[in-house]
């Protein structure tokens, strides 16, 4: 009998590509480990309802005091009659997968204060231009129903969305300079030290799935404008770390 799959919950979008940055860390780190799991889709406006009602912990609380709950979650099954434990937060989540999974390590030893540094430096520096271009065209891409979460009652469109333009060239120009200087801090594995694509040096780890997941979120969303830039940018640096990652791109 096969063991039990973890579940990996996921919102969808209007499409059937999984595409949230933060749930695919997650599900490359699931993959890499070749881990049994499954995907449960959970529609955007009932994530807090279905996260309630399995236990996850909330993963922040809001500026009201509330707890808030969001994606990624996983229901790891135990042997019964224990409950399964569930979890929340990418950090948690893989540093928990790191812990009872060793096999096939993400973190490798003596790294994983290092690689969540480098996490936390691309979630609040190095992306932190590209939210503004990301996130309402991710909107966009939910279900309609789901859109109407965004708009508000009155709204004609998507609020922050940057259209064609003067505005979206001087956007994207800012997410390029950030991705430059991280390409030259990366660059600084080639040689003796690396193989140049890797933050590691040579193996694939948690903080080169932390980046993999933001360039599948950019093809995913914008394949013919983000994707079509940034495979490009840096000598073809980011379309590289792309092919390393590609065997653990399954969405089960």
């Amino acid at each position: 009998m096969a063991p039990p799959s973890i579940i990996l919950y996921d919102v969808p979008s209007a499409s059937p590509e999984a595409w949230a940055p933060n749930i695919w860390r997650i599900r490359f780190v699931l993959n890499y480990k070749r881990l049994p799991y499954r995907t449960v889709w959970v529609e955007f406006n009932d994530v807090e309802r279905t996260l309630r009602s399995i236990g996850a912990p909330p993963s922040s609380t809001g500026r009201d005091g509330r707890p808030v709950y969001a994606l990624p979650v996983i229901s790891v099954p135990q042997r019964s009659p224990a409950p399964p434990i569930t979890l929340s937060t990418a950090n948690v989540i893989a540093e928990y997968l790191e812990v009872t999974f060793p096999a096939r390590p993400v973190f490798p030893e003596g790294s994983r204060a290092l690689q969540v540094v480098f996490v936390h430096y691309l979630n609040d520096v190095v992306i932190k231009p590209l939210l503004a271009i990301m996130v309402p065209l991710s909107h966009l891409r939910l279900p309609e129903h789901a859109q109407a979460h965004f708009r508000g009652p009155a709204a004609a469109g998507m609020p922050g969305y940057l259209a064609p333009g003067p505005q979206r060239e001087q956007a994207w120009q800012a997410v390029k300079e950030k991705f430059d200087t991280l390409a030259a801090l990366l660059d600084k594995n080639s040689g003796a030290d690396g193989d140049g694509v890797v933050a590691m040096g040579r193996e694939l780890s948690y903080a080169d799935f932390a980046v993999c997941s933001v360039l599948v979120w950019i093809e995913r969303v914008s394949p013919h404008d983000g994707w079509a830039r940034m495979r490009q940018w840096n000598n073809g640096r980011w379309a590289r770390l792309w092919d390393r990652c590609r065997d653990h791109m399954d969405v089960l």
